[in-house]
Formats: C-alpha cells, sequence, structure tokens
C-alpha cells in the first residue's frame, strides 16, 4: 500500500493526460489516443508508377521523382529549382535539379562532411550543420559543385543526439543539438537548447532551453514565430514496469510535439512532457512545480513516438497556411504507429493549429512499413516534397487535378 501511495493518483491518468492527436480527424484531435492503422476496406492510395502503395488522403496524389542517388534525408530548394540533399552517413551533399518531370543529380555538392545534417539556403548560400559545426557554401559557376565553404562556426557540442539544427534569419541562425541520451540532466551545457548566432557566429544568446530533439527550425510565413518539432522521451512507463513485450504506458505516452520557440521559454524537458507532466523519474524533486510552471505546452501534440524530423510552412497551393511534417515511425512502441507525412492545420485568423489529418501514410494495408518519410520541401513553384530514408527516394505530393 505505502509503494501505490508514493506512486501518486495521476499515474492512473497519464494515457488521458498527454497524449497527442493520432488520427486523421480534425475534431478534438489534440485530445484523443491513438487510432488504428486504415483498414484494407478503407484504404485509400493514389500513387504513381514506382511508388509503394502508401495511403494517401482522397484528393491527393504520391508520384516518385528521385532514386538511386544514396541516402535522402534533409532537403533544401535553392531559389533557381536546385534540391539540396543531405547524405549525413557518406558525408556529401548532393545537388539535384528537374529533369523529365523528375529530379536528377548534377553533382556532389559538397563532400568529406561526415553527418552533415542541417540546410538552409540564404542569400546565395547553402548553409549546412554537422553535429559540430555549422557552414556555408555555394556554387559559383552552377555546375551543382560548391567552390566555396566557409565555417561559421566549429568545435560545438556533438554526438547523442546529433542532429544539429539551422535556420538562417536577417540578424543571424538559430541552432540547437539534443539531448546526449534519453532524460539527461544537461541544463549547465550547451545541449538540449535552441541558439541564436551572430552571422558570422562570433557571438551567441539563448533562445530557448528544454527541447529533448528538435531536427529543424523554421519561421510560419508571414511571422517571426520559431517553429520546431519534438521528439518525445522514451521509456515513459519504465519506472512502473513497462518493457519490451508489454508497455502499455509507454505506448502511448509521451506525445511527440510541435512547438513555438519564444525567446527565454524553457519547454519541458528533461523533467515535464507534454501538457505539463513530470517524467515518473522526476516527480519527487522539491521543485517539480516551479519547472512545471515554466513549461510552454505544445502548440500541437502528436502521438508518443511518431518521431517527427523535417517540416514545411506550405506557401503556396491547396494546403497554404498549414505544416507538413514528416514522421519518421516508431521505434519505442508495440506496433508500428506514426509512418506518415501530417498535416497540422493553422487558422488563417488567429494563426494557432487547430487541427490535424494524415495526409501520406507510409504503412501498408497488411501493417508493412513501406517508408520513413524525414524531411518536408516546397519549391518556389509550388512542388512538395517529401523524402524517405528507407527506400532512399524523394515523392512529389500534389492535389488532383494540379
Amino acid at each position: 500500500m505505502a509503494n501505490f501511495i508514493q506512486l501518486r493518483p495521476w499515474h492512473l491518468f497519464l494515457a488521458m493526460a498527454i497524449v497527442g492527436c493520432a488520427d486523421s480527424s480534425t475534431a478534438n484531435a489534440g485530445t484523443r489516443p491513438q487510432g488504428p492503422a486504415p483498414t484494407a476496406a478503407s484504404f485509400p492510395t493514389n500513387v504513381g508508377a514506382g511508388a509503394p502503395a502508401f495511403w494517401v488522403r482522397l484528393g491527393f496524389k504520391v508520384e516518385l521523382v528521385a532514386e538511386n542517388f544514396g541516402e535522402a534525408r534533409f532537403i533544401e530548394f535553392g531559389p533557381d529549382g536546385t534540391l539540396y540533399v543531405a547524405q549525413p552517413n557518406k558525408g556529401v551533399i548532393k545537388a539535384l535539379r528537374p529533369k523529365d518531370g523528375k529530379y536528377a543529380v548534377v553533382g556532389e555538392f559538397v563532400t568529406g562532411y561526415r553527418s552533415v545534417h542541417g540546410l538552409c539556403y540564404n542569400d546565395g548560400w547553402l548553409w549546412f550543420t554537422t553535429s559540430g559545426g555549422v557552414y556555408r557554401a555555394r556554387d559559383k559557376h552552377g555546375d551543382g559543385r560548391a567552390d566555396e565553404i566557409v565555417p561559421v562556426a566549429e568545435n560545438l557540442p556533438s554526438g547523442g543526439h546529433w542532429w544539429r539544427s539551422i535556420f538562417v534569419v536577417k540578424d543571424g541562425f538559430f541552432t540547437s543539438i539534443g539531448d546526449s541520451g534519453n532524460i539527461s540532466e544537461q541544463m549547465d551545457t550547451d545541449r538540449q537548447k535552441i541558439w541564436k548566432y551572430s552571422l558570422d557566429g562570433k557571438t551567441k544568446k539563448l533562445w530557448s532551453s528544454g527541447i529533448r530533439n528538435t531536427e529543424k527550425l523554421r519561421y510560419r510565413p508571414g511571422t517571426t514565430e520559431l517553429f520546431g518539432a519534438d521528439h518525445g522521451s522514451d521509456w515513459f512507463g519504465g519506472p512502473l514496469g513497462d518493457k519490451a513485450g508489454r508497455q502499455p504506458i509507454t505506448d502511448y505516452n509521451p506525445p511527440c510535439e510541435f512547438n513555438l520557440y519564444t525567446e527565454g521559454a524553457f519547454y519541458g524537458h528533461p523533467y515535464i512532457v507534454g501538457n505539463r507532466v513530470p517524467r515518473i523519474e522526476f516527480q519527487n524533486r522539491p521543485d517539480i512545480l516551479e519547472w512545471a510552471e515554466k513549461t510552454v505546452v505544445p502548440e500541437w501534440s502528436f502521438g508518443a513516438h511518431w518521431a517527427p524530423n523535417g517540416f514545411a510552412f506550405i506557401t503556396r497551393g491547396a494546403l497554404k497556411g498549414d505544416a507538413l511534417v514528416a514522421m519518421h515511425g516508431s521505434w519505442n512502441a508495440s506496433k508500428p504507429v506514426g509512418y506518415r507525412v501530417e498535416r497540422v492545420l493553422f487558422d488563417n485568423v488567429t494563426g494557432k493549429a487547430y487541427g490535424a489529418q494524415m495526409l501520406v501514410g507510409t504503412i501498408g494495408k497488411d501493417n508493412k512499413v513501406l517508408g520513413r518519410p524525414v524531411d518536408v520541401a516546397q519549391a518556389t513553384d509550388g512542388t512538395i516534397l517529401f523524402t524517405d530514408d528507407q527506400t532512399n527516394r524523394i515523392y512529389r505530393i500534389s492535389k488532383v487535378g494540379e
């Protein structure tokens, strides 16, 4: 009895308290538990030649546009339509250009940068990151190969959750790196934080803290609202006995988060998850209420272990004003969950997220994982692409009839 009291009553309803949206509805989507995968009888698919039989929302289509070029992780368009693709294991950024309705490699833009990850094009330069550094490069001759590479910030914290974000704005750039483990206490380090640097990389200031693994940062169009998608921590139910094969709490908790990162704000990690719920490991800290009070809750919550990676705010076409988020899918769940491109709907008056729906699902009718989305990008002509690093392909999403 003493042990039960020590665990506190809120453990009995954690699933209701912190679960995020996980089905394709918009009504009360932020508070619903994760729903089942679509059944074969209700499985819409509209894919072009070479694309797997993805679930595709009615009214949209998915087409294969690039393959056989190596890794397909983070992507960024240049203003001339060049598509840059980060290949962290090879240490390469490839440059692709449109050809006959698809994309073909024109060159290796940079090579020799192990764990190359984040990409952001700004003012004639492609900025890119490795786990421990920020660089910028440009192609002066238009052959898809960088002629000049400038180190901007090096010897930064690396390893662990090594995916370093980059977002360049008029007066500087934002970058971050996450937890070195799962729920490490690293308040006194540069990890678990977003920093804003001067453009020359010489000065920095703390922007936000309490993040676990936010791999990409972008402004919502027309604003300076800085958004990022943060991975929830693993084994939430571990202290209560969850383990592989029997994990009823961990399967649903904590949510992954779509956050609006403001200067000086704290986002909970490692102590607080979701809507101000303490991790069980930290519930007895004497200052846990103070940490909860200062935690900014998510603008939108996704399902547990969906692993949101890259995203894009859409500026043209049928999806204008909304965000498309690439979900890499679960490892810390009993059954495959996530594995999709999720549309987060934003109200064009309030600017707030109000719902979400699966736009493309990459789990097939037989519950087999057909792809693991990593990033989304939109070209200046309105083209929307997403990458898949399971098959190392790139796909186009478009409205039927476009």
